[in-house]
C-alpha cells in the first residue's frame, strides 16, 4: 500500500498543508517541535482511530479553531481509498471513506495499515503492563479490525461494572438489587473478555517466532528471546464457554474483594505479556541498547505479520528513532526497510542516512507547521 497525499487543515500546528509523496522513502527534516511527528501522528490516525500521544482529540485541534481535518489518498493492489476525519471541539469526530460519512469505526480501521516506531516505544519493555497490553492490543486492530469494537465494548462493561461496585462499597443501593445487577455484568465482562483474551493469546502465539527470529538476527544469536502471555484469568483450552466459566469463578472467588475496593480486579485489563531475554525479565535485563534490540524486534516483526495477514506492505512511520540506536542497529534497521515498505521518518539532522538512502529519498523540510522540498545534492 502506498500513501501518495496527505492533507492537514487546523490539525496541531499545521494550518492549511498539503503534502504529496513522491516514493517509497519520505524523510521528514526539522529541529524538534516543528511538526514532523505532528504528520506520522495524523497517518496513524487515518489507519487506527487512535494516538499513542493523546487520549483526546481537543489537542488535536489548532488553538483558537473549532474543526481539525486529515485526508489522505492510498493506494492499495485492488482499489484506491480517500481517507477522512474531521475533528471538533464540541461534538462527535467525523469519519469518512472515498467522501461517505461512515456510521461505524470498523469500515474505516484496517483500510490503511501502519506501523509507528517511536522513542516512546521503549516503554514497552521497562513501563508498566499497560504499554504491552496496548502493544498487543494494536497490533490486533491491524490485523483483525472488528478487535476494536470488542475491545471497545469491554472496556464499556468494565466502566459500568466499576460504578456498580463503588455504589456497593458505598452502600447506595438495595442489596439485593446489587447482586443481581452485578451478576448481569459478571455475564457480560466473561463474554467479551473471553474474547479479548482469546485473541491477544493467537496474537502472540503469532508473532513470538517472528520477532524471535528477528531478534536473533539483530543479536548475532548471543541473545534469546520469549515472550509470553500471562492472563489475569488463567485459561488453557481456546474455548468460549471454557473461558467464559474461567472468569465467573475467578469472579465469584474476588467478589467480595471488589466489592470492598469498589473496582474490577479480573479481567483482561490486568493481563500481563512478558517479555524475556535469556530467562531474565527484560525490563531488568542489560542496557538500553539492549532493550532498544528488543524493541527493533518487535516492530519489524509487526511489519511482517502485518504484511503476511492482509496480503500488503503496511506503511512505516518511524518517530526520530534512528538517533535512538547505534550504528549497528541504525544499518539493521535501515536494510530491512529497503524498497520493501513505504517509510516515513522524521530526524534533526541527515548523518544517520548513507550516500544511496538519501540519493533515493524524498526530502522535506518541516519548519512551524510549514512543509517545503528540501533541495540539496548528495
Amino acid at each position: 500500500m502506498f500513501l501518495s497525499s496527505l492533507r492537514l487543515a487546523n490539525f496541531r500546528n499545521y494550518h492549511d498543508q498539503q503534502v504529496n509523496f513522491d516514493g517509497q522513502k519520505t524523510i521528514l527534516l526539522g529541529n524538534n517541535a516543528q511538526g514532523k511527528s505532528n504528520l506520522l501522528e495524523s497517518v496513524e490516525l487515518l489507519s487506527t482511530l487512535k494516538s499513542h500521544r493523546i487520549k483526546g482529540d481537543r489537542d488535536l485541534i489548532l488553538q483558537g479553531q473549532n474543526i481539525a481535518q486529515v485526508k489522505g489518498n492510498l493506494q492499495r493492489i485492488y482499489s484506491n481509498y480517500e481517507l477522512g476525519i474531521i475533528f471538533r471541539l464540541v461534538g462527535r469526530k467525523e469519519i469518512s471513506l472515498n467522501g461517505e460519512t461512515l456510521k461505524k469505526q470498523i469500515d474505516f480501521i484496517g483500510v490503511l495499515n501502519t506501523v509507528e516506531f517511536s522513542s516512546l516505544d521503549l516503554d514497552l519493555v521497562r513501563g508498566s503492563p499497560e504499554f504491552r497490553r496496548d502493544w498487543i492490543d494494536n497490533l490486533l486492530i491491524q490485523i483483525e479490525p472488528v478487535y476494536d469494537y470488542i475491545l471497545h465494548k469491554y472496556n464499556h462493561i468494565l466502566r459500568q461494572r466499576n460504578y456498580l461496585l463503588k455504589q456497593m462499597r458505598m452502600g447506595q443501593n438495595h442489596r439485593e438489587n446489587d447482586k443481581l445487577q452485578l451478576t448481569l455484568w459478571n455475564k457480560q465482562l466473561s463474554e467479551e473478555g473471553s474474547r479479548v483474551t482469546r485473541r491477544r493469546a493467537r496474537a502472540i502465539k503469532r508473532i513470538a517466532p517472528i520477532a524471535q527470529k528477528w531478534h536473533n538476527n539483530i543479536s548475532g544469536n548471543t541473545e534469546i528471546l520469549t515472550i509470553n502471555y500471562n492472563p489475569n484469568v488463567t485459561w488453557s483450552e481456546d474455548d468460549p464457554e471454557k473461558v467464559q466459566q474461567a472468569f465467573l469463578e475467578k469472579l465469584a472467588e474476588n467478589e467480595t474483594t471488589e466489592i470492598n475496593q469498589g473496582s474490577t480486579i479480573v479481567g483482561p485489563h490486568r493481563d500481563e505479556i512478558e517479555l524475556i531475554i535469556n530467562e531474565t525479565l527484560a525490563r531488568f535485563y542489560g542496557s538500553q541498547g539492549q532493550q532498544r534490540t528488543l524493541v527493533l524486534a518487535l516492530k519489524l516483526a509487526e511489519l511482517e505479520l502485518i504484511e503476511t495477514v492482509v496480503g500488503e506492505p503496511p506503511v512505516l512511520l518511524l518517530d526520530d528513532v534512528l538517533a535512538e540506536l547505534d550504528p549497528y542497529r541504525q544499518n539493521q534497521l535501515l536494510e530491512t526497510i529497503g524498497d520493501r515498505f513505504q517509510t516515513l521518518i522524521t530526524t534533526t539532522h541527515l548523518s544517520c542516512f548513507d550516500a544511496n538512502w538519501l540519493k533515493n529519498s524524498q526530502i522535506l523540510s518541516v519548519e512551524r507547521g510549514k512543509i517545503t522540498n528540501f533541495a540539496t545534492k548528495f
